[in-house]
């Protein structure tokens, strides 16, 4: 049971990883509709990982109650050894594509916020952020 989990968090690893790749290009080239339409697959891919994650650590556990005079390796045949060294690769190239998203997203969003900022200068009024009075583009001509 414990390799079948493991084989199942691996695919939706790499299916994280590739729809992060995708969202990698898309922002690339401000395809950004086709990103907001990934996000519930994203979502729905985590919290899949997420619960493969939970049956696996209860499996691992299992195996250890049941013997617990043996150490972890010992109790793990070698393919699940191998899953779990797929497992640690993949999840490293996760948080790869994930840095390189990361950055974009910031990058576009630094992007957007100058040219509002341009549009309706704003100042600070205690906490809160609110139109300039010299906002020159948004004077009303009659």
């Amino acid at each position: 049971m414990l390799s079948y989990h493991l084989q199942s968090a691996l695919g939706d690893l790499r299916d994280l990883i590739k729809i992060t790749e995708s969202d990698v290009e898309d922002i690339k080239v401000a395809n950004h509709n086709p990103q907001f339409d990934r996000l519930k697959l994203k979502e729905e891919k985590l919290k899949s990982f997420e619960s493969k994650k939970a049956m696996i650590d209860h499996e691992i556990s299992s195996l250890m109650i049941a013997s617990p005079d043996k150490d972890l390796p010992e109790l793990l045949n070698e393919e699940q050894h191998n899953y779990l060294a797929e497992l640690k690769v993949e999840l490293s190239n996760l948080r790869d594509v994930n840095k390189r998203y990361a950055k974009l997203v910031l990058a576009v969003s630094n992007l957007y916020n100058t040219f509002l900022e341009r549009l309706v200068p704003t100042e600070m009024q205690g906490y809160a952020k609110v139109a300039s009075k010299n906002s020159s583009i948004l004077k009303v001509r009659v």
